[in-house]
Formats: C-alpha cells, structure tokens, sequence
C-alpha cells in the first residue's frame, strides 16, 4: 500500500507568539519550527499501515528551506522518502493554492491513501485536505480517528466522532483522510532512525518544476486576506472570596455572582 502524508511545519504550541508591525502577521524571529500535530498523526497511521500491508510512505511538505527539517523528522520516523515544495513565489499562499501546488505533486505519484491533519494548529483552517481532495477527485473523509484498510487494499473502513456517537464510513481507495487526535499516538524517532533519514531521498520541486504559474501563488492570489491580527484582551485579575467559615465564603461568592458578575 503507498501512502502519501501531506506536512505542515508550524510554529511549536508552547512558543510565545507577537504580532508583527504590519498587524497582518507574526514575527518569525526565534520561533520552534515543529510538524503539526494533526500531520503527525497522519505519519503514524502511515507508518501502521505500511507495517502491516508494505508499501511506501511518502512525505510531502510545502514552504521555505526550514521545512526540511520536518520532513526529516518524518522520514527518521520511518518514512521512506520526502518531497519539498520550495519557491519564493509561494509566500503568503492561502490554503486553496497550497492545495493546488500539493495536488501538482500529488498527480504524478502512485497512492491508495492520502493522509493530512485535520487543520493546522496556526492558522487553524481546516481547508487544505478537502480541498485537496476535491482538486484530485477522490473521496474525502475527515476528521477519522480510526481506519481500518481492507486486506485487498481496495477499501477503506473509518470511524468519526459526531455528537458523542460514531459514524463509521466506508470509502473505495484511493482516498484522502484528514486526521484527528485520538487516532493513535505518534512514535518517537529513535537514533537510529534519524541517521537513516539522513541518506533517504528528499527531492525538491519548485512551482517552474510543476508546471504552475507563479501568478496564482503568494499574497496577491489570496482569495481569503487577512485583514488585521489583534491579540486576545488582557483578562482581569481575578479576586479572593473573603469569609471566617465556608458558609460566609459561600455567601459572599453568591453575592459576587449576582452583583458583579451577573451570571444569576
């Protein structure tokens, strides 16, 4: 079975993140470059999968040179080779033309299953996998958090959460399955796995090599623009209920609910 995972490098979630003077983006400065964790679900289940059926995993990523470093990651994990979309033209990419660029690569490799995370931690969209999907003409299932591959490598058999019930979908291969926290838990690269990823392949591509028009990439082809980035409102601090007993403590923070909170 060849597997196709489809990474995001974003910003780690414990990294504090500012504003930048243009108020339409953040400072990169000093920033923990890491997969998003949604992708690295996507590497696991791959990783499974291959393990169980053979086959290739493939890793794709898309953005500027740093992103190497996430696809090694992936590969020291135990992908079998990486693809890097990398060109200047593609910064400031919404995520309909990073869909694009990836279903550029994509069109060219042989895969029964695509897997993405569900969105990503940074911009927090959710669109590249459907979209992506829908640009290659295959099903999509999202937000699984568990598969099930039959033994023909045919079909595929998923659960998703709704509503506090499961919904089990099956879905004939290829498919692309945006991934969900629960689905498993990702693996640590071991050493001798990361001195391996540094002879497997990791070819990279710019949008020339794919045949796309620069014109439809960057900030000025967005279809959705930010507009403007403002920061969360500074919370008030919080008060001490006062009381000798528990009984004037509860009292009192009856009081403070009614009068100055006004929940009741």
């Amino acid at each position: 079975m060849n597997i196709v995972v489809c990474l995001k490098q974003v910003p780690d979630t414990e990294t504090q993140i500012k504003i930048g003077p243009d108020n339409k983006s953040i400072v990169t400065d000093d920033i923990k470059w890491v997969i998003n964790p949604y992708d690295e679900f996507g590497v696991e289940e791959a990783l499974q999968l291959k393990e169980k059926f053979g086959g290739e995993v493939t890793v794709v990523g898309m953005g500027p040179k740093r992103v190497t470093e996430s696809i090694r990651t992936a590969l020291a994990m135990g992908a079998d080779k990486g693809i890097l979309i990398t060109d200047d033209a593609l910064e400031g990419s919404d995520s309909l033309a990073t869909a694009k660029a990836l279903a550029a690569v994509l069109k060219d490799l042989e895969y029964d299953l695509i897997f993405t995370g569900q969105r990503g931690v940074d911009d927090d969209m959710g669109v590249v996998g459907p979209a992506l999907a829908e640009l290659l003409g295959i099903p999509n299932l999202s937000l699984i958090v568990k598969v099930e591959a039959a033994e023909d490598g045919k079909s595929v058999k998923v659960n998703r959460p709704v509503e506090g019930e499961t919904l089990v979908i099956e879905s004939s291969l290829p498919a692309l399955i945006t991934a969900q926290k629960g689905l498993n838990e990702p693996r640590y690269a071991s050493l001798p796995g990361i001195m391996k990823a540094k002879k497997k392949p990791l070819e990279e591509k710019t949008l020339g090599d794919l045949g796309l028009d620069a014109a439809q990439f960057g900030e000025g082809a967005r279809k959705l623009k930010i507009l403007e980035m403002t920061p969360p409102p500074e919370r008030a601090a919080g008060k001490i209920v006062e009381g000798e007993t528990p009984q004037e403590k509860a009292a009192e923070l009856a009081k403070l609910l009614h009068e100055e909170a006004k929940v009741f």
